[in-house]
């Protein structure tokens, strides 16, 4: 195991930044995230999990906020519902250098809070 990231963000905290800055939701998350959520009754919830995903994923690097892009890293669903991360751009090159080959995700949101929880193996 490399490193291990857990992240929580609280969701109605997050409704209100999304609710002031519309364009977070195009900074933050990449196309397919988006898509992912549209149908929802409530995306909030799911994204502020897949933001607190980018968060863990940079704890488990050892590096902070503003190490790479938000859109060098994303969430990513399997058939069966899975979630997965997906690095690319310096976040790819990061991974790299720690020498990470595998990335395992673990998402969960409640009525406040979300969490995400990365194992870069």
């Amino acid at each position: 195991m490399i490193g291990i990231g857990v992240d929580v963000v609280e969701i109605e905290r997050f409704r209100r930044s999304l609710e002031r800055t519309p364009s977070m939701r195009t900074r933050l998350f990449v196309p397919s995230e988006l898509a992912d959520v549209a149908s929802r009754v409530d995306p909030v919830p799911a994204l502020a999990a897949r933001f607190a995903a980018r968060e863990a994923l940079m704890k488990s690097l050892g590096v902070g906020l503003g190490a790479f892009g938000f859109h060098e890293a994303w969430v990513e669903r399997a058939a069966s519902g899975a979630p997965s991360i997906v690095v690319s751009g310096r976040a790819a090159e990061l991974a790299a250098e720690a020498g990470v080959q595998r990335w395992h995700l673990s998402l969960s949101h409640v009525d406040l809070v979300a969490i995400a929880y990365v194992v870069a193996e």
